[in-house]
């Protein structure tokens, strides 16, 4: 009977210890072996022993349970959440049918089909892949956080930016620190290159803009307007491998950071008027040199070499059916920037760091050598401190100074009391 009690005892105590629940996943081994053995009997697979341990995970896998309650599911509000509702919105088809089409199509939509052009641009193997320009529309950090709108450009920030070289951040309050300063912060440097890679890789079709006819230039003007050619006639894309056949249609920037030349030494009426006396006696200072960039609509085969670097390549994004290919123009100046033609169709793309090609690893300039020290003199040479028998003959010098004067001031005081008897 003792045997039987311990034998009882024995065996609470083991089953005590398999009851005991996991502090991670909230089941006891007691109930887990008899599941798996109920699992094993009922299914009987071909080698148990060997399949043991992938049947008991796939039991702990399907008595797991959500934390939240079955009610009302819990609502995770973290920012990527958020994130993820305001895109939705990007990916939902607009009011209309099924296929996302509105009833009655706007003939006049501003917006480019980026679609057809990435299409163009997958054939020449550019761009960010089909898939993405199905789900990203915008350009920015991330799809469907707030456009944040750059600021006005300045000669200045152009003519700095084009002497430095910095990785953006991403972040448009961040400080440039640089040498020289850049006057702004990240804001106004990406704004800054936007403006220096349209100005040198934005490129269209010859013929494809033509300036109006009425139109007259004047002696020294700039001319910036011109027009869509109504009668273009695209070229085989053969002939597009031809820079000739291409032109740019922006406005060269100038070393000083404009568009059309501005005469520093140029005063208006008002400063003229006030000093126009002083300048009548002092020489005038000799005028600067005018800048004078190419003009508008002008062919790429007229851009000259940099560094011994062609500035552009043009190839087909097929030789096989050259025909029917995609006539693809490389900028080699500013790396990521491409443009197409296709029978009336042209776009161009930039996909880059934001830096443009240089030959020579980047080395940032100097800065201006220190000024020199003054010249030394007398008048500002830092004398040696007297010796103690020096200091005490100067005292006594003093001191006998100051008791001559006082007794020459008795004196005088003596004969003026002698005058008044």
């Amino acid at each position: 009977m003792e045997k039987e009690k311990v034998a009882e005892w024995d065996v609470a105590a083991a089953k005590s210890y398999l009851l005991q629940t996991s502090s991670q996943t909230g089941i006891n081994l007691y109930d887990h072996l008899a599941t798996l053995l109920h699992k094993l009997l009922e299914e009987r697979p071909n080698d148990p022993v060997d399949i043991f341990e992938e049947i008991s995970r796939e039991v702990k896998r399907n008595k797991f349970t959500a934390s939240t309650g079955t009610i009302r599911d819990q609502i995770d509000r973290t920012g990527e959440v958020a994130l993820a509702d305001i895109q939705k919105k990007l990916m939902v088809a607009s009011e209309g049918d099924e296929d996302g089409r509105a009833e009655e199509e706007d003939p006049e939509n501003p917006l480019p089909n980026l679609i057809k052009l990435n299409f163009f641009f997958e054939q020449a193997g550019v761009g960010i892949g089909r898939e993405e320009t199905f789900r990203v529309y915008f350009v920015c950090n991330q799809p469907g956080k707030p456009w944040v709108k750059l600021p006005h450009i300045t000669p200045e920030q152009i003519f700095v930016a084009r002497r430095i070289k910095k990785l953006l951040t991403g972040r448009l309050d961040a400080p440039i620190h640089s040498y020289p300063p850049f006057p702004g912060n990240e804001a106004n440097y990406v704004r800054a290159q936007i403006g220096r890679i349209s100005a040198g890789s934005h490129i269209s079709p010859n013929n494809y803009y033509m300036f109006g006819e009425e139109e007259e230039e004047e002696e020294g003007a700039v001319r910036d307007e011109f027009n869509k050619n109504e009668d273009y006639q695209p070229q085989p894309p053969r002939d597009m491998l031809d820079l000739g056949n291409w032109v740019h249609h922006v406005l060269h920037l100038l070393p000083q950071g404009r568009t059309r030349w501005w005469n520093p030494a140029q005063k208006n009426e008002e400063e003229f008027d006030e000093e126009e006396e002083e300048e009548e006696e002092r020489e005038e200072p000799e005028a600067p040199q005018e800048e004078v960039g190419p003009p508008l609509l002008n062919p790429l085969s007229e851009d000259s070499e940099v560094d011994g670097v062609t500035p552009w390549s043009a190839f087909l994004s097929s030789r096989a059916v050259a025909q029917h290919a995609v006539a693809v123009v490389r900028s080699n100046l500013w790396p990521g920037a491409y443009a197409f033609a296709h029978d009336k169709d042209f776009e161009n793309v930039y996909v880059g760091w934001g830096h443009k090609f240089k030959v020579d690893n980047y080395d940032p300039p100097m800065p201006p050598a220190p000024l020199e020290e003054f010249p030394s003199g007398p008048e500002i040479t830092e004398g040696l401190d007297p010796t103690p028998e020096e200091e005490a003959a100067v005292k006594a010098e003093q001191e006998g100074a100051e008791g001559a004067d006082d007794e020459e001031e008795e004196e005088e005081a003596d004969e003026e009391n002698e005058d008044d008897d």
